[in-house]
């Protein structure tokens, strides 16, 4: 699967449709963005279960403060609509490889029941 272009109108339904979504939060200008976006690509072509997102910064800016990226490159992974992994900065390959793993290995009722416990304390 080759990656999906996300804007304000597309992000939501994109995160919330999707089991496995990762976001890649960038812009033109931004180098270590630019030696990421291979290694996205790559990976992308070799995960048909996950959607592989981009979203421009400069271009989606209302939807990147409302998303709260200070710093890009920021990798965000959503699994069944909800934030479970970000982080700035450029990701190895291998790195990047082992957050998908982990993700699609999350068992969701444990996550959301954790969840609950913490928002009950």
């Amino acid at each position: 699967m080759s990656t999906v272009n996300l804007t304000a109108d597309t992000f939501e339904q994109t995160v919330t449709g999707n089991d496995i979504v990762l976001v890649d939060w960038w812009a033109e200008w931004c180098g270590p963005c630019k030696m990421f976006a291979p290694i996205y690509d790559k990976l992308a072509g070799q995960h048909d279960d996950v959607v592989f997102g981009k979203v421009d910064t400069e271009d989606q800016q209302a939807l990147a403060a409302g998303a709260g990226i200070t710093s890009i490159p920021t990798i965000m992974a959503f699994k069944d609509g909800m934030l479970v992994f970000r982080q700035s900065g450029a990701l190895p390959a291998r790195d990047l490889e082992s957050v998908i793993t982990q993700v699609k290995a999350l068992d969701m009722d444990d996550v959301r029941a954790k969840l609950a416990t913490q928002q009950e304390a």
